[in-house]
């Protein structure tokens, strides 16, 4: 196992201590990075990695979400891993190409963990993806551009997404788990 990977293993298990109710999905993702050696490559069949972030404003009260142009609903940024191990730098790098935002700094480990079916599209079947969520907060201008991924992109108020109808689940269990960190946005 490389020391990448060692690492990311480590995290999961930091990760399941901090919060044993997503305990068994690190497990589930810690037996997932040890199945095979190409996890981190969209040709792996059953699925593969990718890195996302929570990309906060300034100040910890908003969150920037994508309007996804291919899954046409509200998440938040990330992408493929395409073979990179380092899922924090994966998040980071695809919350800057993603938002046109600069000066973005990553905090802490993993905030969470959520493996989902993406459908089949064009030549790609139905796969996994596992998803390894950071952190992420902006610490210069919040002026994102709308890139080529996104219908749309938005600031939204964190604790406003506690009760958004429709909301992808994994999202809301985000903007729970940012709140109860933070214990100043509640009303």
């Amino acid at each position: 196992m490389t020391p990448k990977r060692q690492t990311l293993a480590a995290e999961f298990e930091a990760f399941a201590q901090q919060w044993p109710e997503q305990a068994s999905t690190a497990r589930e993702f810690a037996r997932f990075l040890g199945s095979a050696d190409d996890v981190f490559r969209r040709s792996h069949g059953f699925g593969h990695f990718t890195g996302s972030s929570w990309l906060v404003s300034a100040d910890g009260q908003r969150v920037l979400l994508t309007h996804h142009r291919k899954l046409d609903r509200w998440l938040q940024l990330g992408g493929h891993a395409d073979g990179e191990e380092d899922l924090a730098r994966v998040a980071l790098v695809e919350a800057e190409e993603e938002s046109g935002l600069s000066g973005l700094v990553l905090e802490g480990g993993i905030f969470d963990l959520d493996r989902h079916l993406i459908p089949a599209r064009k030549a790609d079947p139905d796969h996994y993806h596992y998803d390894v969520r950071y952190v992420v907060r902006a610490s210069g201008s919040e002026d994102y551009v709308v890139g080529d991924e996104s219908h749309d992109l938005a600031w939204r108020p964190i604790i406003e997404l506690v009760d958004e109808p429709g909301l992808d689940d994994s999202v809301r269990r985000m903007a729970l788990r940012w709140i109860r960190q933070h214990h100043d946005l509640e009303t």
